[in-house]
C-alpha cells in the first residue's frame, strides 16, 4: 500500500471512539491496521445507529455511520480475549506488530497476560498505547468515561454555549465528539513520535493517554486567559474572548461570521461596510480597544451588515480579503467547490453497498501519496486473510 507507513503494523485493540479514529489516521497514511473485535458482536458502535449503510437493494445493512466514520482502511478479525485461544493469537499478532492500541479499563488486558509489560517483553520493540479516560494512575483511573461527561468535567462545556439570561443561554457540548476525537489524534501523534525515536534506540515503548488530560490542554488560549489573569472564562456564545470583531452576525437574509483577526483587517472591513471612519476611532482603532469597547462597537456593524444579503458580504468581503464565511449545513460543505477541488469526499467501493462515502483524510504528501480504497471492514471480513497470512491458522 502507498502511504509514509506502508511499512508499519498497527494491532488495534480498541473500540468506539478515540482508539479507532487514531487507527485510522495510522491507516490513512499507509499502516496495516489489524482490528480485534468482540466475537459476534464486534465494536460498540456498529450498533450506534440509525442511520445504517444501504445494500444494494436499498434494504438497512448492519454498518452504522458512527461505526463507519471511524474504521476506514483497517482488516477485522474477530477473537474472545477471554479465551487461551484468543489472548495466544493477540501475543503472536503483537510478536509482529510495531504498535498496539488500546482503551480498555486500566488493567483490564493485564487481567490476560495482555498488558504493557507483557506483550512488551515478547516483542520490546512494540509501541504500546493505552486509551483511558483518566490515565494510568491517579485516583479516578479506574473510572470510565465518555466524550460528553468529559466536554463537562475538563471545562470545554463552560466556554461553550450563550451567557446564561440571554435566549438560548447556557453550556453546549461540542456538535462532534471533539475530546475522543482529539484523543486519537495525540495518540496518533504520541505512536508516531515513540516510533520515531525506536527508529534511533531500536526500543518501544509506553504511551499513555487521557481524555481527561487531552481536554484540559485543549483549553488553550481560555487556560491561559485564567492563568494570566486569575478570572475564571464564562462562556460568550460565538464572541471570541480576545480578538474582534469575531462573531456572528445577522445580514438580511440570514448569518454570517466574520473573523477580523488584526487592526490592518480592521481597516479593510471598515472600509468595505462604507464606514471607514471607525477604523480611526480611538474606541476601536487597536484590537485592545475594540475589546474594551465591544458594546459600542457591534451595534454599528449590525447595523451596515443588514443592508445586504450573506453571498454579497462574501464576495465583497472577499475582495477585501477580510475572513469571512457563510453557516454551511453539511450538504453545503460537501457542495463546496474548494471541498470538492480538494477531494474530501470520496466513494470507496463497499461488499455491501457497492460504493460507500469517506470522508477522507486532510494529509496531503507528495512522495508518498495517500490511497483510500480499503472501506470500513465487516465483523470478522478478514480474520482467515489475517491469520493464515501470519502462519497462526484459522
Amino acid at each position: 500500500m502507498p502511504g509514509p507507513l506502508s511499512h508499519v503494523r498497527v494491532l488495534d485493540l480498541s473500540r468506539i471512539m478515540a482508539g479507532p479514529w487514531a487507527g485510522q489516521v495510522l491507516a490513512d497514511l499507509g499502516a496495516d491496521v489489524i482490528k480485534v473485535e468482540r466475537a459476534e458482536a464486534g465494536d460498540d458502535t456498529r450498533k450506534w445507529g440509525p442511520p445504517y449503510l444501504a445494500d444494494t437493494d436499498g434494504a438497512e445493512t448492519a454498518e452504522s455511520g458512527y461505526y463507519l466514520s471511524v474504521n476506514r482502511g483497517k482488516r477485522s478479525i474477530e477473537l474472545d480475549l477471554s479465551s487461551p485461544e484468543g489472548q495466544e493469537i493477540v501475543r503472536e499478532l503483537a510478536k509482529k506488530s510495531d504498535i498496539l492500541l488500546e482503551n480498555f479499563k486500566v488493567g483490564g488486558l493485564a487481567r490476560f497476560g495482555l498488558g504493557p509489560d507483557d506483550l512488551r517483553a515478547l516483542n520490546p520493540r512494540l509501541i504500546y498505547c493505552s486509551i483511558t479516560g483518566f490515565g494510568t494512575s491517579g485516583p479516578r483511573a479506574k473510572d470510565v468515561a465518555y466524550d460528553f461527561m468529559i466536554q463537562a468535567l475538563g471545562g470545554l462545556m463552560s466556554v461553550t454555549g450563550g451567557p446564561d439570561g440571554e435566549p438560548g443561554g447556557g453550556p453546549q457540548k461540542v456538535g462532534v465528539p471533539i475530546i475522543d476525537i482529539m484523543t486519537g489524534m495525540y495518540a496518533a501523534v504520541g505512536v508516531l513520535a515513540a516510533l520515531a525515536r525506536r527508529a534511533e534506540t531500536g526500543e518501544g515503548d509506553f504511551v499513555d493517554i487521557a481524555m481527561l488530560d487531552v481536554s484540559a490542554a485543549l483549553l488553550a488560549n481560555q487556560a491561559m486567559n485564567y492563568l494570566v489573569s486569575g478570572k475564571v472564562p464564562v462562556r460568550r456564545g460565538n464572541k471570541h474572548p480576545n480578538i474582534q470583531p469575531q462573531d456572528v452576525f445577522p445580514v438580511a437574509d440570514g448569518h454570517i461570521v466574520l473573523a477580523v483577526g488584526n487592526d490592518e483587517q480592521f481597516v479593510r472591513f471598515c472600509e468595505a461596510i462604507g464606514r471607514p471612519e471607525l477604523s480611526g476611532d480611538p474606541r476601536f482603532a487597536t484590537n485592545r480597544a475594540r475589546v474594551d469597547n465591544l458594546d459600542d462597537l457591534i451595534p454599528q456593524i449590525e447595523t451596515e451588515l443588514a443592508k445586504r444579503t450573506g453571498d454579497e458580504w462574501v464576495a465583497i468581503f472577499g475582495r477585501a480579503q477580510v475572513p469571512c464565511g457563510p453557516l454551511n449545513t453539511i450538504d453545503r460543505v460537501f457542495d463546496d467547490p474548494q471541498i470538492r477541488h480538494r477531494e474530501m469526499l470520496r466513494d470507496i467501493p463497499h461488499p455491501l453497498s457497492g460504493t460507500v462515502k469517506q470522508v477522507v483524510s486532510p494529509l496531503r504528501f507528495s512522495e508518498a501519496p495517500l490511497a483510500f480504497d480499503r472501506p470500513p471492514p465487516l465483523l470478522g471480513e478478514h480474520t482467515k486473510e489475517v491469520l493464515e497470512a501470519l502462519g497462526l491458522g484459522s
